[in-house]
């Protein structure tokens, strides 16, 4: 019997009706699919049969015939979740669901990333079938409203754990009764005053345990809340049937074990409360980004200044910024001059000039001048709000090491369930045959000390710590997965231009007269080409009169002449100073020798006798040199990847150290180059700037863009450098190697606890408020040991 479903999908790439005509036949040749694709609303409308086709099966096809489904993301706020095997239940069960790409339910900062196409699912599937397993959800807060529910959270839970212990107290001490012999008043040693201090902390104060525990049962599954139920209540009611035995036999002594539910509760609200505090400490990095966000902006409307928050600002609003004060957006000047400090952005120290036409990036600091600004990027479009985007994504997502725990915390709980049923048993029967109250103290203990807390918060608070330490630096990982491979990387190609050198030409050797030189900048100011630009800057930079030309031709591909101050000037190749007939002899040892590096050499003449010769470059950036010697160190093979010639690109390569150069390569062809060095077994993360580097920044196993280029290049990358420092790069790997070492130091001891304490438990030598103790500090611990990696250097 058929199952008719129907979806609406939109259908990326599509550029003509021979398109979308294509793709509407190829589909409605699936069996059981009925289909239309609309051109214009990028749309496809489909009736499809369940029982013989899936929407997984439809969007595969239209992605083979080179075409894209529409997908959305989607941040989610989950509530509930107590370990590691509810996280990993959600997750499992949301990738299961139609039209879902990609779930990642993070424990650490609870928070469910999710990647859906729109027509196959919507937010209210996805949080319903979450509800269903008994956790609740809503689309992400805003940041000021998600802090507000955090406190109110944390104020709940310090209210809870105020009462609690408040009530337990007396009830620890009846333990120095059992464990020391010591006199403790009768009042407190009556099970009745006993029951009346232990009952609200079980079924009030406790009653989130059962309620957790309820909804995991019904959905076949098991968790935290499963053992704390379990063994709270074996010692609570337990207790209650021996208390009932006194009544009208006076001469019973019963064994009591009410303290021990209501100290394991108490203990475990107490570990709970320290984890929520420390795993707020884990989201600082987002906090100091958000900090340095400007509140207001003085936008001009109707020829008046008026003082507005910033989530106010239009695109196209005029600013009025004055000095001292911060840039409320992303814009450019319009009025006025004045410079800027731009190091939360680009890490440079020194504030950058900007006059009309410049770019100005929100949140940068204006130091000197005041200038009127255009708003062209506001809100969630501004480069801060950007960077913020991508660091709160990796932090929600999962790295691929998380999986292992993933799946040991969803078979861990049944696994400890049995053993303390078995605990129980031998006890009963072999150990100490007949003592209920020992066998039960064993089985208690088992199934508090085995808690998968600690295992499920071992890889996510350290990759929140890790990302936003990388964010403080300057470093944007785009996920977890990218911040755990990165310390795989054995080889690092680089492109050359605006990566290695700064992209501009500049002089860099000149051989001559200032008044030779003042010449030259006067004949080449009128020139547009970028090496006429770099020497009029040259010369200026010297404080060098520049004057007006009274006549200039360009003679392609080999120079210029000019008259400047009524004398011929002549610049360019031998080919032109052989043509006119100037010698040039005592200058040709220059040339050679400037060649030689690579940097382009232009001969000089004035009133036709040569009287010198200028050299320029792009050059290197400073930090070049220091950054690439320190990844040597490391060990990685350094490879440039160019579009330059041969010559020059060795030159460049020499100065910085790099020994492999392949030159002369095509835009096109530089993602098959990556994929050769793949072939060889190598692990390759690829560094550029330019939209023709965006292919082989896909195609690597790690894509590193330079901040400063483009953001198609941005948008293709892994991980970003923010203002193209190199340096940053051999950072971005030592922080990978300490981060992932920090993850296998948590995993490590979580399992390394609960392996030592089940054992440990089951042969009677932990006591269950022990264990509680212990089983609560664990996760503390975890998250204090992520919390270490702020403090390493790298």
């Amino acid at each position: 019997m058929s199952e008719e479903k129907h979806m609406n999908i939109g259908v990326t790439g599509m550029t003509c009706a021979a398109c979308s005509t294509r793709i509407e036949k190829v589909l409605n040749k699936m069996d059981g699919v009925d289909a239309k694709v609309n051109l214009a609303m990028e749309k496809a409308s489909i009736d499809y049969d369940a029982e013989q086709v899936t929407p997984e099966d439809i969007s595969a096809r239209i992605e083979k015939l080179g075409y894209g489904v529409q997908t959305e993301k989607l941040e989610l706020d989950v509530y509930g979740m107590t370990c590691a095997a509810c996280s990993s239940r959600i997750e499992k069960v949301l990738n299961k669901m139609d039209g879902i790409q990609e779930a990642s339910v993070n424990l650490a900062n609870e928070t469910a990333l999710v990647e859906y196409t729109p027509g196959l699912v919507s937010l209210d599937n996805i949080i319903a079938r979450i509800q269903k397993l008994g956790y609740d959800a809503e689309e992400r807060a805003a940041r000021e409203e998600k802090s507000s529910q955090k406190e109110e959270e944390l104020k709940k839970k310090r209210i809870k754990l105020i009462v609690s212990a408040i009530l337990s107290l007396p009830l620890l001490y009846t333990m120095f009764e059992h464990l020391f012999g010591l006199p403790v008043p009768d009042l407190i040693m009556n099970p009745w005053v006993q029951f009346i201090l232990a009952t609200p902390v079980q079924f009030v104060i406790g009653w989130q345990f059962y309620e957790g525990a309820y909804k995991n049962l019904k959905n076949k599954t098991a968790n935290m809340d499963v053992l704390v139920a379990l063994g709270t209540s074996a010692a609570y009611f337990y207790s209650l049937a021996e208390a009932i035995q006194t009544i009208g036999n006076p001469s019973k002594e019963p064994h009591l074990y009410f303290e021990t539910s209501a100290i394991l509760i108490t203990l475990i609200l107490l570990g709970k409360y320290f984890e929520s505090i420390a795993k707020g400490r884990t989201t600082q990095a987002i906090s100091s980004l958000l900090n340095l966000q400007a509140k207001e902006a003085s936008v001009l409307r109707d020829g008046e200044e008026q003082k507005v928050p910033v989530e106010q600002v239009v695109v196209g609003d005029t600013i009025l910024v004055r000095p001292g004060e911060k840039i409320p957006v992303d814009g450019e000047v319009i009025k006025g001059t004045t410079s800027i400090d731009e190091s939360m952005i680009t890490g440079e120290s020194i504030p950058v000039e900007k006059a009309n036409g410049d770019k100005v990036i929100g949140s940068t600091i204006n130091k000197n001048g005041t200038i009127h600004m255009r708003a062209t990027k506001v809100g969630k479009d501004t480069a801060l709000a950007g960077i913020i985007k991508v660091v709160e994504e990796a932090q929600g997502s999962k790295a691929p090491i998380q999986r292992m725990a993933d799946v040991i915390s969803g078979y861990f709980v049944p696994i400890v369930v049995g053993i303390a049923v078995l605990t129980f048993i031998v006890w009963v029967t072999i150990v100490a045959p007949g003592d209920l109250p020992l066998s039960l103290e064993a089985a208690i203990a088992v199934l508090v000390i085995a808690c998968p807390c600690a295992l499920g918060l071992a890889t996510p608070t350290s990759i929140m710590v890790g990302t936003g330490k990388a964010a403080e630096q300057g470093i944007l990982f785009k996920g977890g997965e990218h911040l755990e491979s990165t310390h795989k990387i054995d080889t690092i190609v680089f492109d050359k231009t605006g990566t290695i050198t700064k992209g501009e030409p500049e002089v860099t050797n000149f051989e001559g007269s200032e008044e030779v030189l003042s010449l030259v900048a006067s004949a080449e100011k009128g020139s547009e080409h970028p090496l006429a630009q770099s020497i009029v800057q040259h010369a200026e930079s010297k404080s060098l009169d520049v004057s007006e030309v009274e006549s200039f031709e360009a003679i392609p591909g080999h120079g210029i002449k000019a008259t400047v101050n009524e004398k011929n000037v002549l610049i360019g190749t031998r080919t032109l100073f052989q043509n006119e007939n100037v010698e040039y002899t005592n200058y040709d040892s220059y040339m050679q020798s400037w060649e030689e590096e690579g940097k382009t050499a232009m001969l000089i003449a004035v009133d036709g006798k040569a009287e010198g010769v200028i050299a320029v470059a792009d050059t290197i950036k400073p930090s070049a040199k220091e950054a690439l010697t320190h990844l040597k160190e490391q060990g990685i093979e350094l490879v440039m990847l160019t579009g330059d010639n041969e010559r020059t690109a060795q030159a460049i390569a020499k100065q910085v150290g790099i020994d492999r150069v392949i030159a002369q390569v095509v835009p096109e062809e530089k993602a098959e180059r990556v994929k050769e060095l793949q072939q060889q077994d190598k692990k390759v993360a690829m560094v550029g700037d330019g939209i023709n580097d965006a292919p082989a920044l896909a195609t690597a196993d790690i894509g590193i863009a330079i901040g400063t280029g483009t953001d198609v290049a941005i948008e293709a990358a892994d991980v970003t450098i923010l203002g193209g420092e190199l340096t940053l790069i051999p950072k971005a790997i030592r922080l990978s190697q300490k981060t992932m070492q920090n993850i296998r130091q948590n995993l490590f001891w979580a399992l390394a606890y609960n392996t030592a304490g089940i054992p440990v438990a089951a042969i009677g030598l932990l006591a269950p408020w022990i264990a509680g103790a212990a089983m609560a500090f664990s996760s503390v611990s975890v998250v204090s040991n992520s919390l270490r990696l702020k403090r390493v250097k790298i």
